[in-house]
Parts: structure tokens; sequence; C-alpha cells
């Protein structure tokens, strides 16, 4: 074996200890491929989550200032802030229940998203889905950035008034002081990856209940200035046409879809965090709780503060960092201001990181560390220029649309290739594996009806993202409206592909007979492992062990 090879670059419990999760390091066995395996990647010897870890997950992920924000753009569709209530609830249910859906094959074998996969696209064929995803979070990564920057701008604004000058000036897009928030933020999450474990855990512990605290504060101060007799819930434009019941409707279901499309990015990622489950019993308590509990709560604050600074500041904020700044006084902007960024950094970290280091670990395990992962996403995000197309919010529903339709064939893909295809049957250590003789090698290591699903379900959806608005800019007929259900779209594209094309010539192995090193979605993933160690890899798959490239 070569130096490298006795010291990989990716040590173990690099990329779960960097992000501040528990440590679970995998259990890479005697047979495992170096291509396709570090610790990071393979297996979970133990899983150690509860109930609450999940629910501080969704706490941290809902609590963002692009989740107020999303939630807040809806007033913008002309529909009431109750019936934008309802939309939002019957949002996070459909979210709550695809996300369980999604936790289960990670839970169950404790492997990773890109890695689950493996049993669907191929050993190979699993890299196109984990670059697709870890393009989509860098795209994430940098609107994240952009929101924080926003936030710390009203600082510099309020407390350094010659900083109002840099507003003049600027290029591709963005403000000479918001290129300046921008990199002081990008630096200081860099810092954040690069220190490890302990501070990252420390910061996301308290990240999500501040912008909790703050927002309760900032909607009872807000009730109690406009006083509660002078709160109008219907928050609609009033210039608008009147919509009858069935418009309503359909603005309604147009506004659902928007709250899917917000969340189908940590839905995707899901079982990279649903692997530590202990049980697959604790995951869905914890995304009841953190899902519709938890976000019912939250929309009801940001409906009322919302509502309540139309009689405060005479025109409708449906903006957190715009609110804080109406305010005016230093004490507000600077805690509500500090509070958004530190909030919006914690999502970042937990939701953006660590999903494009899994990724792009996944293409080459034994020489991506979760540092370049890190880095990968961070310096991609600034050339996306994020604020050019997360700026209002027409361009927020338009830019869900785009990133929803990329993401939908993918959620249907995995769900119609675990559940149906595979009949939650995997053999795990075969997803380790470059032998040919793995069940997972279909065809020079990809599964052509996965890749086949991937383009029949992506293009179409991606099409149906771009075209419409094209054409109503173009003045000619207006369905830009498509644009909000794309995920569905793919989605259900993906899954009804991917089946039609299994039962015409099956690829899915579902090892019917077989138990040995079989997860068959009945026994968690660490009950199999407790404390010892596992057996090597089945002496009846034949295992080529090759280094290099």
């Amino acid at each position: 074996m070569s130096q490298q090879q006795n010291n990989p670059p990716t040590t173990p419990q690099d990329i779960v200890e960097a992000a501040g999760h528990p440590v679970g390091s995998g259990n890479v066995k005697p047979g495992y491929d170096p291509r396709l395996a570090n610790e990071d990647l393979a297996p979970l010897r133990k899983q150690k989550w509860s109930w609450y870890n999940i629910f501080a997950f969704w706490m941290s992920d809902v609590h963002s200032v692009g989740g107020y924000v999303t939630a807040g753009s809806l007033f913008a569709l002309g529909i009431a802030a109750w019936q934008v209530l309802v939309a939002l609830v019957v949002g996070i249910v459909i979210v709550q229940v695809f996300a369980n859906l999604v936790a289960k094959p990670s839970q169950k074998t404790g492997v990773p998203y890109p890695v689950v996969n493996r049993a669907i696209f191929g050993i190979k064929g699993a890299n196109i889905p984990a670059v697709i995803r870890g393009v989509i979070a860098i795209a994430w990564y940098g609107v994240q950035t952009f929101l924080a920057a926003e936030s710390l701008n009203i600082v510099f604004l309020k407390f350094i008034p010659g900083s109002e000058a840099l507003l003049d000036v600027g290029f591709l897009g963005l403000s000479a002081l918001g290129w300046i928030s921008y990199a002081i933020l990008w630096v200081a999450q860099v810092a954040l990856f690069w220190n490890g474990m302990e501070v990252i855990r420390r910061f996301i512990d308290w990240a999500g209940p501040a912008v909790y605290a703050v927002m309760i504060v900032l909607a009872v101060y807000l009730v109690s200035q406009a006083g509660w007799e002078n709160i109008d819930l219907n928050l609609s434009d009033p210039s608008a046409a009147p919509q009858d019941f069935w418009g309503t409707i359909g603005l309604m279901v147009m506004a659902v879809g928007i709250v899917v499309a917000y969340f189908s990015g940590p839905m995707l990622n899901f079982g990279d965090f649903a692997r530590y489950g202990r049980s697959f019993r604790d995951v869905k308590r914890g995304n009841f709780w953190g899902l519709p509990v938890n976000f019912l709560f939250f929309s009801i604050l940001t409906v009322l503060t919302a509502a309540a600074t139309l009689p405060v500041f005479g025109e409708l904020l449906v903006d957190p960092i715009h609110t804080v700044q109406a305010i005016d006084t230093p004490f507000a902007i600077l805690l509500g201001g500090l509070t958004f960024v530190t909030a919006t950094v914690g999502i970042n970290i937990v939701a953006n990181f660590i999903s494009p280091a899994f990724d792009f670990s996944n293409v080459a395990p034994h020489r991506i560390s979760w540092r370049m992962g890190g880095m990968i996403a961070a310096v991609g995000s600034v050339f996306l220029l994020p604020w050019n197309w997360y700026a209002d919010a027409t361009a927020i529903h338009y830019s869900l649309g785009v990133l929803a339709a990329l993401i939908g064939p993918l959620f249907g893909l995995l769900i119609a290739g675990y559940y149906v295809a595979a009949r939650q049957r995997i053999k795990v250590d075969d997803m380790f594996t470059m032998s040919e003789q793995g069940a997972y090698w279909y065809r020079k290591g990809y599964n052509p009806n996965a890749i086949k699903t991937l383009l029949a379900a992506g293009i179409p959806t991606i099409l149906l993202a771009i075209l419409p608005k094209t054409f109503a800019d173009l003045g000619l007929f207006d369905i830009s409206w498509i644009g909000n259900f794309t995920w569905f779209i793919g989605c259900a594209l993906g899954y009804g592909l991917f089946i039609l094309f299994e039962r015409l010539d099956p690829q899915v192995p579902t090892f019917d007979g077989e138990d040995e090193g079989i997860s068959d979605g009945t026994i968690d993933g660490a009950a199999a492992t407790a404390d010892s160690e596992p057996p090597a890899i089945s002496a009846e798959v034949p295992v080529v062990v090759e280094h290099g490239a």
C-alpha cells in the first residue's frame, strides 16, 4: 500500500465532528474499496440521536431569515393572512411525510444519501445525483450567506454612518457594503468549519432558539405598539383583482407548492442526518415536533409580526431584517441584526455544508475531505451571485421553482428505487465494492434505468421551470404559475418512470430468500452491530480491492 492509503486525508469523524454532530464513526470493513469508503461514508457503528436532536435540526432549519422571507413572500400572492397560514401548515405536513420517506433508507442502513443512491443508480452512477445535489447546496449556501449579509448591513448603516456611501457603488449586482458584509460572513463561516466540532456544536446549539426568542420579542413589541384592535389579518394587496372561491383555492395550492419547494433541499438531504437517529421511531417523532408543531408556531409569529407592521410603520414588511431596521433603535438593530446573522449562519453550516461535503466526498472518498467539500461549496457560492436571483418575492418563487425542478426527480427516483424496486432490501456491503460481481455494479457501474429516468423526468421539469416565465416576459401566454409545482411534477415523473423502466427491464435486486447482510427496513442500522465489530464483507461476493483512482 502507498503512504497515502495508510494515512488517508479523511480521518475518522471528520465530517460529523466538524459539523457539530454526535460522534458516530463509520465501520470501514476490510473488504471495502478505498475508492468508495471512508469513515464518513461507511455505515455507522452507533446511532445516538434522540428525537430531540432531530427536532433541534428542524428548528435550526426553519428559523432562518430565508424561511421567514419565503413565508412572508406568500402575501404577494394576494391571499389573506389566515389563508397563508393554512397553506404553510398544509405544505409543512407534506414535507413531514416526505421527510419520513427519505429518512428510512439512511436510518436503517446507517449511510448518507449519496451512498444509498449506489443501490439505485449503481456504484458509479450515484455520483450523478450526488454532484447535482452538491451544486444545489452551493446555491443555497450563497443565498443564506447573502441574507445574513443583509442583516449585517443594517448594523453597519446604524453604527457607522459613513458606510451609507458604500451603497452607491458596487459591481456584479451587489453594493460595496454588501460585498464587505458578504466577505466578513464568508470568512467567519470558513473559520467555523476549520475550528471543528466543539466550536460549531456550541454555535448551533443556541442559534435556533436565539432567533425564536428575538421573533417572540419582535411580535410582542409590534402587537403592543399597534394595538390588537388595529391588526387586520387580511394582508392581501387591495389593488389586486378580487378572487372568487376557486381562484383563492388555486392561490393557496400555489402557496403550498412554494413551501414544499423551499424545503425540498433539506428533505432530500435529510438522510444525511436521519442516519444518526437511534431508531426510525425517534426520527419520525422528531419530524413531528420539528415540522408541523414547530413550523405552525413559527408561522403564527410570522403572520402576526407582518400584520402588525402595517399599522405601526404604515406599510407591510415581510422581511424581518427590514422590520428591525424600521424600528430604528440602536438596541433593536444590534440585537435583531446579529441574531438573524447568527441564525442564518447556523442553518448554513447544518444544511449547506455537511451535505455537499458528503456529496463531493462520495465522488472520491480517498481524496476529498470534509474541509475540501466545504471549501468547494463556499467558493462556488460566490460565483453563483445569489443576490441577483433571490432579491424579491417574484425572484424567490422563480428561483425555488428552478431548484425544485432539479430536486424533484431525484426524490422520486429514491422513493421508487428503495420502496418499490428494492422492496426496502439493500445489501449494505455491496455498496462499497467495485467488483463487477457486486449487486450494484449493473452495467459498468451504472443502472441504465436510473439514468434514463433522470433524463426523461429532469429535462421536461427544468423546462417547465424556465420557459413559462420566459414566455410571459416576452408578452406571450402566461402559465408561469406552473413553476411553483415543479417539485411535485419532477417527483411524480421520477417515481413513475423509474417503476415503469424497472418493470420493463428489472435491474435493482431484491435478494429474495437471502437474509445475511441484508437491511430489510425492519431493523435499525446500529442494532445489528451493537458494540462489536461486524464481520467482514460476505465471502459470497467476490471483492476486488484496487488502489488508486
